[in-house]
């Protein structure tokens, strides 16, 4: 006789467990302490099985009863319902230890001795950030384009129109990296290429004419900030590295006696090091300066002492003295003011302004990265830069240095 709620309720516990009938293999299972625990014996190859489908009342009688006929369903398919569930169970086990957040971490493990340092931080962030609060958990498996798109709109709601396809691309990274691995059957960025508008790519904001960039430096010897972001940007011009290479340098990169800055492998764009020759002016910058930082690891520690500056330091405090960093100048402005008129003021040969900026220069000898190529020349040149710019910022003119044309043919 089928069950009914009502007998299910009134059924009182006994000394042992007993069974409470339904039909075609569900029962009840009463057990001394009140549980009650529905089961389902069924057969399999000629052997008898049972199936548990849940506490009552957590699963009702109509819930057990659509279970079990989805169970005797799968019996005449030929599929054992045990062996299903284990399967999905462990499915389910796989997909939760290979969240979103922990493949994109595997990743970027991997990827991460191949950059720069700056662009490590800067990619980890931007997945803490705009990626992980919203798909971070969820099983990369599953992951549909729509909630990926959501993720990047969200982003370009903000108006980082640039980051958010930096985080499609990043998510697009990591999707490939899950389908190498086999954790994720494919790519869903693929379908969402066009979903986002094309940017519109901008030179950072430079200034290149004489008198504004005297008018400049007068400006920044005016900064009332804290003295390490002045001489910061104090020395943004005067040594045009890149404004992470800046900002993270450490004490031990540099040799001030010799007047010279090795920036490491890992914290360049080229991955191979690269000597920044120092003029006099910017090794005087660095003793004012150690006196305050030097027995820190960061030239330039931020609020942490443990962590350099904040890498929107220097374009702050461009705005704070008046300067428009999106039109004017920004910190990673100063490489295209230096290109510029190390060759149209000064006169120096492009390959040598190239290498000192770290630039891939054609080199049939294959040593293009070869960090003390044109070092003796790159030496005078960053000389006489420096003096140029102590001119100018005094007179806001032009300032002929006779002898520079002979850098051509270095």
């Amino acid at each position: 006789m089928a069950l009914s709620e009502t007998a299910i309720k009134t059924a009182k516990p006994g000394e042992k467990p007993r069974k409470l009938s339904d039909e075609k293999g569900l029962y009840l299972l009463l057990r001394p302490n009140g549980g009650r625990w529905w089961r389902f014996d069924y057969r399999f190859a000629g052997k008898r099985r049972t199936i548990s489908f849940g506490i009552y009342p957590d699963v009702s009688l109509k819930a057990a009863r659509a279970l079990r006929d989805e169970a005797r369903s799968m019996v005449a398919s030929g599929v054992d319902p045990s062996e299903q569930r284990k399967t999905e169970k462990a499915a389910a086990t796989i997909a939760a230890a290979n969240s979103f957040e922990d493949v994109a971490r595997e990743w970027f493990a991997r990827q991460k001795p191949n950059w720069a340092a700056s662009h490590a931080e800067k990619v980890i962030q931007r997945l803490e950030r705009d990626v992980f609060p919203w798909i971070g958990s969820r099983p990369i498996s599953e992951l549909s384009p729509l909630e990926m798109l959501s993720v990047v709109r969200r982003v370009e709601a903000r108006g980082a129109k640039d980051t958010s396809h930096r985080v499609m691309q990043n998510i697009g990274q990591i999707m490939r990296f899950a389908v190498a691995t086999g954790r994720a059957d494919s790519d869903p960025t693929r379908d969402l290429r066009d979903a986002l508008p094309p940017l519109k790519h901008k030179h950072f904001a430079s200034v290149t004419e004489p008198a504004e960039v005297g008018a400049m430096l007068r400006a920044f010897d005016g900064f009332t900030g804290t003295f390490q972001v002045k001489c910061a940007l104090l020395l943004g011009p005067l040594l045009f590295v890149r404004p992470g290479e800046l900002r993270n340098a450490r004490w031990s990169e540099f040799d001030l006696e010799a007047a010279q800055w090795l920036i490491p492998a890992e914290r360049m764009k080229s991955r191979k090091d690269h000597v920044v020759p120092l003029p006099k002016q910017a090794v005087a910058i660095l003793r004012d300066l150690y006196p305050l930082s030097g027995h820190r690891e960061f030239v330039f520690p931020g609020r942490s002492p443990k962590k350099p500056m904040s890498g929107a330091a220097i374009n702050a405090a461009l705005r704070r003295l008046g300067f428009d960093t999106v039109n004017e100048i920004t910190g990673h402005g100063f490489r295209a003011m230096a290109r510029t008129m190390l060759h149209e003021q000064l006169h120096f040969a492009p390959e040598i302004i190239e290498h000192q900026l770290a630039h891939r220069v054609a080199d049939s000898l294959g040593s293009a990265y070869n960090r003390t190529k044109f070092l003796k020349e790159r030496r005078k040149m960053m000389q006489v830069w420096a003096d140029y710019l102590d001119q100018i910022k005094v007179s806001g003119e032009v300032v002929p240095f006779p002898g520079t044309r002979v850098q051509e043919q270095a």
